[in-house]
């Protein structure tokens, strides 16, 4: 599963840290987030360090669609009500200035990532509802208004539209961003102990800890684990299909993101709550979807994101709690990584060189309000019912009646485990516990991992970790090959 992104650039390896060094600060996670507050920071004139599991851009940032945009979605009402008015505008402001910095950015170094200007829409049938939606963007600074019958796949009655918003191609981005920066692959970070970054290879210090690692790993101090969540959604590339002008995205539940680029255009939905993909279906749907909008589309690639959830929707970009003065942290961007990894290079860099920002407050982790304490209860919920789920359910099925090309918690050895079943009937086992935090995993059938309900830890049919907050693999200690 490669995106298009990844299929049209290379970005050349760097090596792993070998031995101990110091800096002034050390940046955990080379995707977007990371590599721009590393590279603001330096230059800042601070000495920075870059530490990332696995490659540059290998994350999350390969998986978007690559709108920047300050209109996220049916977003400016419920900014509104959960913020106030004048937090809304100042969330507003900060992402309307990160559209621009790109473009400064771009500019100024004369990055080729092919940046095009374009408008935003979100569609949809209700004219009140995208009325006062248009309506409160334009309260908040958006340069918004709405427009009727636009004109995208499937038709819709409504539209309000952002002008002056862009999209590009993300990794020929990143690939310019970190040339200069100093970066260490195939480093994951598996402590932080105050000023000191513990890797299998090497130590770093630091006198500042970035965590732009997509989901904070560390979950004390923070409680990270109880006020985010992760989402999935799905995108296909399609050749031979009506590109319309702009990035869409729909209003209602169950709508579709679009967007073009070169002569493909990119058709995404599917979105659902991390470790809930029981049936799947998803591609399959995007792709019936296609079908009928598109007879004559071919399929030029398919892939899957992953995106942090906050209670108000208002991404964590400060200081990672009042014990660790000296840690930050950048994660729930939601849907709007691209503005939202802007926002926290500016937000961090002038809160590590010490300077005052305005729109600091709004984004600060330290924000509790009556919503994030609802949903802190219902984050636990979760929690709850994963680690019951691991205690009190047992499997009523053998692995040997699991039917090839499957997965499924079942009975092996007399013991509980995740169980995938290839098509030649060779059983891949895994223990069904996250190492994260003890959920019970479940098996995701559209890209055959185990995926955690509680927290998003994803893992393949091996048990080799995709994405965390877990830092470990599964371990399964007497899988084996059997023939059913």
């Amino acid at each position: 599963m490669e995106s298009i992104w990844s299929k049209t650039c290379n970005i050349p390896p760097r090596g792993a840290l070998r031995g101990n060094v110091e800096t002034e600060v050390a940046v955990i996670g080379a995707g977007m987030a990371g590599l721009l507050t590393a590279a603001a920071l330096q230059k800042a004139g601070k000495q920075v360090v870059v530490l990332e599991a696995n490659r540059i851009g290998s994350g999350q940032t390969r998986y978007t669609t690559a709108k920047i945009t300050a209109q996220h979605g049916l977003f400016a009402r419920k900014r509104i009500q959960a913020l106030g008015e004048d937090r809304a505008r100042r969330y507003a402001s900060a992402n309307l200035a990160a559209v621009e910095a790109y473009r400064a950015l771009i500019r100024a170094e004369g990055i080729d990532c092919e940046l095009e200007e374009t408008n935003a829409y979100v569609y949809g049938d209700d004219r009140r509802q995208l009325e006062q939606e248009a309506e409160a963007e334009a309260r908040l600074g958006l340069p918004a208004s709405l427009v009727r019958d636009p004109d995208i796949p499937g038709g819709a009655a409504w539209a309000v539209r952002v002008e002056r918003q862009a999209q590009f191609h993300p990794l020929k981005f990143l690939k310019a961003v970190s040339e200069p920066l100093t970066i260490y692959e195939a480093t994951p970070v598996r402590r932080v102990e105050h000023h000191r970054l513990l890797t299998a290879s090497g130590t770093v210090r630091a006198e500042h800890v970035v965590f732009a690692c997509h989901y904070p790993f560390v979950n004390f101090p923070g409680l990270y684990f109880a006020r985010v969540h992760q989402e999935r959604s799905y995108v296909l590339a399609l050749e031979n299909a009506r590109c319309p002008d702009g990035i869409w995205i729909g209003a209602e539940s169950g709508g579709y993101s679009f967007r073009r680029y070169g002569d493909l255009l990119l058709l995404g939905g599917g979105g659902h709550r991390t470790g809930e993909n029981h049936a799947g279906g998803h591609y399959e749907a995007l792709r019936m979807q296609a079908a009928r909008w598109f007879p004559d589309s071919r399929e030029a690639a398919h892939w899957s994101a992953q995106d942090c959830m906050t209670a108000d929707g208002a991404p964590y970009i400060g200081p990672y709690a009042k014990s660790r003065p000296y840690w930050y942290v950048a994660t729930g961007f939601e849907k709007w990584g691209m503005t939202g990894s802007m926002v926290s290079a500016t937000l961090l860099c002038d809160r590590i060189c010490g300077r005052e920002n305005p729109y600091a407050e709004v984004f600060t982790p330290g924000r509790l309000d009556a919503e994030a304490v609802r949903a802190i209860a219902g984050e636990g919920g979760h929690a709850i019912k994963g680690l019951t789920k691991q205690l009190l359910q047992l499997p009523i099925e053998q692995a040997e009646q699991l039917p090839r090309g499957h997965g499924g918690i079942v009975r092996l050895h007399g013991k509980k485990a995740g169980v995938y079943k290839d098509e030649n009937g060779v059983i891949h086992a895994v223990d069904v516990r996250c190492p994260h935090l003890g959920c019970q995993l479940e098996w995701n059938p559209d890209e055959k991992s185990w995926d955690c309900p509680c927290h998003g830890s994803r893992f393949d049919f091996r048990g080799k970790l995709i994405s965390g907050p877990a830092q470990n693999e599964l371990k399964w200690p007497c899988a084996q090959s059997m023939d059913f």
